[in-house]
């Protein structure tokens, strides 16, 4: 418990500050800021990108923001505090659906699975997703995709989110795995670092994984608003192609080499817990060969928004997602 609470501290402070990939900026490079969903190893090829210089060769100094959840990413692009956005697409689908005229389009997607486990208060041998009948689990927001996948999955599997178990939607988000220990959940969905550290620390059992139980899903991706993608393309391209070479570093490196690259982005856990996760990562298949935001995803994945009873009218996937940079980037 005392891991994950220095972590919750050390991260709830990196909200009010930056996160750069270099030292120091240089005249030459153009600054963009980023603005992430939330800080995780489960997005590892940003942060090898990050690390191993690729944004810098691109001509971009990088700023990361951790703004905690896309709704609050999406506020950031729509104000103007960051150029670009990385959070799940169905933000950019809400915000067209409203009728947006300077709506957000998706250039570039990154995990192809979900990134978060289910942890057990108790261990179970052979779980099966029947046993959480009856049970309560900590969940996520309302209309953010761990909610939406997971109650995905729960159907799937033969049972109602609403009916067949009880699903505490109240706690903040990155704040479940320090309320589970005190809590009265039989259960918590948690992204990494989080469920590790339950399990270090023994007051949880990683016992599924959602990534593995939902299948291909276009989790997290790249976005910026209309107007800038119109108005910097050369931007688009060049922080496309960085994060290119950092999916291609993960996907052709070890766990350990992994960790080793991108540890200094998560300063408060050691390497050899990074390295755990990254190879959990790793073996469910998590990141993509390239950045293509393929249509057939788009469309699973208002499939998930339609179940989730979040999208009365689907959207044109011309209209929300661009596949040149990341074709381009990939040599296609």
């Amino acid at each position: 418990m005392k891991k994950i609470t220095a972590l919750l501290l050390s991260l709830i402070t990196a909200l009010s500050l930056t996160l750069s990939g270099c030292s120091g900026a240089q005249s030459d490079l153009t600054p963009v800021t980023l603005s992430e969903v939330a800080h995780s190893i489960f997005y590892a090829p940003q942060y090898a990108a990050i690390e191993l210089g690729y944004f810098e060769e691109e001509g971009i100094d990088l700023t990361v923001v951790n703004s905690g959840g896309a709704d609050k990413v999406m506020t950031s692009l729509i104000s103007g505090d960051a150029q670009i956005g990385f959070m799940g697409s169905e933000a950019s689908i809400y915000v067209y659906a409203e009728g947006a005229e300077d709506y957000v389009i998706n250039f570039s997607q990154l995990t192809q699975r979900a990134g978060n486990f289910l942890v057990s208060r108790q261990p179970i041998e052979n779980f099966d997703w029947s046993d959480l009948a009856g049970s309560l689990v900590l969940g996520g927001r309302k209309g953010g995709m761990p909610q939406m996948v997971f109650e995905y999955i729960l159907k799937k599997n033969g049972l109602d989110p609403a009916a067949d178990l009880t699903i505490d939607q109240s706690i903040s988000f990155g704040l479940t795995a320090a309320a589970f220990p005190g809590s009265d959940a039989d259960f918590t969905v948690e992204f990494e670092p989080y469920a590790t550290l339950l399990e270090q620390e023994g007051s949880g059992y990683v016992v599924a994984s959602l990534g593995e139980a939902s299948g291909y899903v276009p989790y997290t991706a790249y976005s910026a608003q209309k107007s800038y993608m119109e108005s910097h393309p050369d931007i688009i391209q060049g922080f496309t192609n960085a994060i290119q070479k950092g999916m291609d570093y993960v996907n052709s490196h070890t766990a350990q080499e992994i960790a080793s690259v991108i540890a200094p982005q998560f300063p408060e856990t050691d390497e050899a817990t990074i390295a755990v996760i990254v190879e959990r990562y790793l073996a469910q298949d998590t990141w993509k060969n390239d950045t293509v935001f393929e249509e057939s995803s788009f469309d699973l994945l208002q499939s998930i928004l339609e179940e989730a009873g979040e999208l009365a009218e689907r959207v044109p996937y011309d209209k929300l997602v661009t596949t040149q940079y990341a074709e381009k980037a990939a040599g296609k």
